[in-house]
């Protein structure tokens, strides 16, 4: 503590002496003529170029300087010299730390190693770092504080920041992906009178002009129903939901999906345009169907096969599969079996709970390769259609990769009278819960359509490799610390 305090006093004083020179150490405009990585692109002896960028290396050799100017394109070397910007501005030079922003202005020429570099003839400081950045060479390795402070980890973590750039490829490429196939991007509100569209606990606000509580949403499916209602039959929205529960490795309480809904069309045709849209991006995006998920060390744990077809199996025969005879025994066998299994369940949960924590334990967390499962009990999913050959079952699919949920797609509910009895059996004795306006929309006449959800952090997760949904969250939410 007693260096890092040292270190920021010496860069203090090195600012206070700047501005005794007259220069302002917080910088200016300054006009570049390109990108460190357009300069390096184009590059030819004797350019006059102006880049300006991060001061990332310097290599003091007398009066002879080289350094590393990096941007977010790439980096070049600038050498200067002290009689090349003469003696005034060379002692402004000796000011400069790592870390500063600085431009300059030069002639490109090719050192005697062949590196392509700027002969520097003015140098402008830009921004004084009073901190130092952390070692390039040994990164930023501290995991807590990689979260905490993103920009120290996107300095020094190169891999960090390149899933990063995949992460924003991916949202851009499915904006392309559907809008090409006729799907309009929407907007609904993030502020709703009543937390719907999933089962969750929601964030609570209250607006003081209106005299009213509001909760920020847990989905935005609701309203997008209330669209197709009114005509829009190709919809989709890129939203940021909010649930005040646990957090983990794959839970942050403010997180990233993709819900669309498709007029006329089913879960089955839903999961088509989703196998086909991730396999679209690991192509495009990662350039290869095998996904690689490596540890700490760098050894490959396992390689997630996105070649198509996926496979699509029933809920119940996937449970069979996991526990033969599940489905013959009863209720209270059922439990005894979860503690021969060492499942753990509470007290409370009912049987279709109990057989659910056994898929997500047994048969989610094992499945790696894509899975539509298909055919859900109706107690899980109320906002789906039942199945016309058993109305135990409603139509939908959960595709599961990397032992999680990646997108849950249904034939949605478009029965009013049917929705409302879900609805109420799902509310219990809270029935201020239901939202009468989405019931009424939907008595005015919805069209059957397929949905699907899709949670752009664990896409993201499995594309990229990454283990913790905190690694492609670029401010992940921690508690304080103490």
């Amino acid at each position: 503590m007693e260096e890092t305090n040292a270190l920021f006093e010496t860069r203090r004083q090195k600012t206070l002496a700047l501005r005794a020179k007259g220069v302002e150490p917080f910088g200016c405009r300054f006009d570049v003529t390109g990108s460190i990585g357009d300069v390096r692109t184009r590059f030819a002896e004797g350019n006059h170029e102006r880049i300006a960028g991060r001061l990332t290396a310097h290599r003091d050799m007398g009066k002879s300087h080289f350094l590393d100017l990096t941007d977010s394109t790439g980096r070049i070397q600038a050498f200067v010299h002290a009689k090349e910007i003469g003696p005034e501005a060379y002692e402004i030079f000796r000011l400069l730390d790592m870390g500063d922003f600085v431009g300059v202005e030069g002639e490109a020429f090719v050192t005697k190693t062949g590196e392509p570099s700027l002969r520097v003839k003015t140098l402008t400081v830009l921004s004084k770092a009073l901190r130092p950045l952390p070692d390039k060479w040994h990164g930023l390795a501290d995991v807590e504080l990689r979260y905490r402070q993103r920009y120290l980890d996107l300095l020094a973590n190169p891999e960090s920041k390149e899933v990063f750039k995949k992460r924003i490829a991916i949202l851009r490429e499915i904006r392309r992906f559907l809008e090409e196939r006729g799907f309009l991007e929407v907007e609904t509100p993030m502020m709703q009178t009543i937390a719907g569209g999933a089962a969750a606990q929601p964030f609570k606000t209250h607006h003081n002009a209106l005299g009213m509580d509001l909760f920020l949403r847990i989905a935005p499916e609701l309203y997008l129903k209330r669209l197709l209602v009114g005509g829009f039959e190709k919809v989709f929205e890129l939203n940021r939901n909010f649930r005040n529960e646990g957090v983990s490795r794959r839970h942050n309480p403010e997180f990233t999906m993709l819900e669309a809904y498709w007029a006329y069309a089913d879960f089955e045709l839903m999961a088509d345009l989703v196998e086909e849209m991730v396999t679209h991006l690991a192509e495009k995006i990662i350039g290869t169907l095998q996904i690689e998920h490596r540890d700490a060390s760098g050894a490959v744990i396992r390689t997630i096969d996105l070649s198509r077809p996926w496979r699509r199996a029933a809920y119940r025969d996937l449970i069979e599969e996991a526990v033969p005879g599940w489905f013959s025994l009863t209720p209270e066998q059922r439990r005894e079996k979860c503690r021969e299994l060492h499942v753990e369940i509470s007290p409370l949960m009912v049987d279709f709970e109990i057989t659910q924590h056994v898929f997500e334990k047994l048969v989610e967390e094992k499945t790696f390769n894509p899975c539509f499962v298909t055919h859900c009990p109706k107690e899980l999913v109320p906002l789906a259609k039942q199945n016309s050959a058993n109305p135990d079952l409603v139509d939908v699919y959960e595709l599961v990769i990397n032992g999680q949920e990646i997108s849950p797609g249904y034939s949605e509910l478009n029965d009013p009278i049917v929705q409302r009895q879900r609805l109420e059996e799902q509310a219990g004795e809270e029935k201020q819960n239901i939202d009468e306006d989405f019931l009424t929309a939907l008595e005015h006449g919805m069209p059957p359509a397929g949905g699907i959800g899709i949670g752009i952090d664990r896409l993201t997760m499995m594309l990229t490799g990454a283990e913790s949904i905190r690694d492609v969250i670029l401010f992940p939410h921690m508690k304080p610390k103490s």
